[in-house]
């Protein structure tokens, strides 16, 4: 009997994923182990396995498909003797094609103001649809920008809900159309049901998001207020949503507060010249260059080990103290930013840690990198010094507690036993979740941060 080859979770948080490539054709025999094919998740893209034999059958989605849900069949795998066109295509395929060819009328014009309000609006046009092909964007609500929340979308009647959320809403008694999806444009999924209450009516908030928040109403569409014609649209990758999504939920939901502390490079660049300089040769260049970053990633381990209630993570029912200092590292993408993690970092030395963090931004570059090689740790670093910017802040990269800004070091005047002199000092600005880290905790944190750059062998005591 044929069986279906459904899209893997790759990772503990895939929802869904872009079949980027297959690598078997249609009547191909393939056995356990064989790449079948290339799945690009928001972070990184991964070879998919075989884990049966047998031929493969129809392939269901092509390659170059987004938003393909985990444990969606993706095509079928034919036991022998089996003939291809025996097979019918799943009905949830069906469903979900039929999710994605949904289209909104070309040339409906959308006015400004809130629906209600009253009066005209400044301008009008044509809503293009999402990333100008067939796109199910929509409008607020069908009647204007209306600034309240929209319930499931709809086509000709039609609310889009993955097959799973159908049956689960079933199973517990819910409308659909009372709630507002997750999902790719829309689309209602698991997480949008299980989170739902029997009984709601259509209309009601959606359970996530910023629109979950009282008080904050969703922002209106901003090619509302441009006329048609004058900007480029360029969709969003999974990288993009997955960026936007994520940092938009950390920032309403994360109660930030900052901490700026200057620090004198002097010392540690010193160190870092003669470490360089002290490096073997092979093949005629150093077997090692160290940043000042690798630095800054090694003492902020090592006050994370002085300071463990820094290095933790919250949950709901209690704190989740780490047992080693595992140090994100910012790296900015040209299609985005992502932060792969150097685990243990205390107990590892400036080379092997300059090494780790050359190898992971190559990959993460390429998309290369293994989800476990960039989800979870308990601290980040994210440098913008290179680009000669002095001090900012950073968003809080859940699960973790804590990210630390890291501007230019620069030249500035000081006061040193009453007199003026010059030294290299850089700034850098701590964003903390208050909820983990009280304001006190995390001026130590810092201050023992600071110590260790400005005196790195202080990190051998």
């Amino acid at each position: 009997m044929a069986t279906n080859i459904l899209m893997p979770a790759l990772s503990p948080t895939m929802e869904e994923g872009k079949l980027a490539k297959w690598l078997v054709k249609e009547g191909q025999t393939v056995k356990s182990g064989d790449i079948l094919a290339e799945i690009e998740t928001d972070k990184a893209t991964m070879e998919f396995e075989a884990v049966d034999e047998g031929k493969i059958g129809k392939i269901l989605v092509p390659e170059g498909t987004e938003g393909v849900k985990v444990n969606a069949p993706i095509a079928t795998l034919l036991e022998e003797g089996e003939k291809p066109d025996a097979v019918d295509i799943p009905a949830v395929m069906k469903d979900i094609k039929a999710a994605v060819k949904a289209e909104v009328p070309a040339q409906k014009q959308v006015p400004l103001t809130p629906s209600g309000a009253g009066g005209k609006s400044a301008a009008s046009g044509p809503l293009p649809p999402e990333g100008g092909k067939g796109g199910a964007a929509k409008a607020a609500s069908d009647e204007g920008a209306s600034f309240k929340s929209a319930s499931a979308p709809k086509a000709e009647g039609r609310i889009f809900a993955s097959p799973l959320a159908r049956r689960i809403a079933a199973g517990k008694g819910i409308d659909l159309a009372a709630l507002s999806g997750s999902g790719p444009r829309g689309r209602i999924v698991k997480a949008d049901v299980e989170n739902a209450k029997p009984g709601a009516k259509p209309g009601a908030a959606p359970t996530g998001g910023a629109a979950a928040v009282p008080g904050i109403a969703p922002l209106p569409d901003a090619r509302l207020l441009y006329p048609a014609g004058s900007y480029e649209e360029i969709p969003h990758d999974s990288m993009r949503k997955a960026i936007a999504k994520r940092l938009t939920s950390a920032k309403t939901l994360i109660p930030h507060y900052y901490m700026s502390v200057d620090c004198n490079l002097d010392a540690l660049m010193a160190v870092r010249e003669r470490m360089n300089a002290a490096a073997p040769k092979k093949d005629g260049k150093p077997a090692y260059k160290l940043s000042i970053n690798d630095f800054i990633v090694k003492a902020s381990a090592m006050a994370l080990v002085k300071h463990p209630d820094v290095n933790a993570s919250w949950t709901d029912t209690a704190i989740l103290r780490h047992h080693h200092a595992d140090v994100g590292v910012a790296v900015a993408l040209d299609f985005g930013l992502i932060t792969p993690i150097v685990f243990q970092a205390e107990s590892k030395g400036l080379v092997e840690i300059s090494d780790e963090i050359k190898s992971l931004a190559a990959r993460a570059k390429e998309k290369k990198l293994k989800p476990s090689e960039y989800e979870g740790g308990g601290f980040s670093v994210s440098n913008l010094g290179m680009y000669g910017i002095k001090n900012f802040t950073s968003i809080i990269n859940p699960p973790q507690s804590c990210i630390i800004a890291v501007g230019a070091g620069e030249e500035r005047a000081i006061v040193k036993a009453g007199k003026i002199e010059i030294a290299t000092v850089m700034t850098v600005t701590m964003s903390a979740d208050h909820r983990v880290v009280d304001g006190g905790t995390g001026a130590k944190f810092l201050a023992t941060l600071k110590q260790f750059i400005e005196e790195p062998a202080s990190m051998l005591l």
